[in-house]
């Protein structure tokens, strides 16, 4: 009997380690969410616009700020602005997506060419501002204002006549942080 009571504790104790060891797993559980948000997109209400400007034997610019108008706009070098200023604007934008989000805004960074109809003459904008740069918020139910302004470069004796942009426009890229 001592035999068999010794291997029953035998197999009693390989069973408990075997237990054991197999005891160790455990199990976790975890869920799943997803947010859906409102698409952000841009969208132009004006284009922008320097007005009437006067140039000279001296290149200048004609700085444009973000908000628009033309008491807002200035002139350098050899350039002047009439008082018949023509029509003035910054351009603008709206802005719409999710409520109370912040988003990124990117301007031109290089030079952008307008012509004067029928000839070869061109003229330059460039550093390009706005309103809300860099970040903007989204406050407004999901909408909001951006109004872009740049400087134009005039050269020296500069050739009369309408500049308009050829190319279709330049681009301002909005886009959720």
């Amino acid at each position: 009997m001592n035999k068999v009571y010794h291997i029953a504790v035998l197999f009693f104790v390989l069973f408990a380690f075997t237990t054991e060891a197999l005891g160790q797993a455990t199990t976790a559980t975890a869920t799943a969410t997803a947010t859906i948000v409102k698409p952000i997109s841009i969208t132009k209400i004006g284009d922008m616009s320097f007005g009437n400007i006067a140039t000279s034997s001296v290149s200048g610019t004609v700085i444009l700020p973000a908000s628009g108008g033309s008491p807002n706009r200035s002139a350098t070098g050899g350039v002047t602005l009439p008082v018949a200023s023509g029509t003035v604007s910054a351009a603008e934008f709206t802005v719409s997506g999710q409520d109370n989000y912040t988003y990124s805004i990117s301007l031109p960074t290089s030079g952008y060419q307008i012509s004067e109809a029928g000839s070869s003459e061109t003229l330059t904008i460039n550093n390009f501002t706005c309103n809300q740069s860099p970040i903007g918020t989204l406050s407004n139910s999901g909408n909001q204002t951006l109004n872009v302004g740049a400087t134009l470069t005039i050269g020296a004796n500069q050739v009369s006549g309408v500049y308009e942009d050829v190319d279709g426009g330049f681009t301002v890229i909005v886009n959720y942080n």
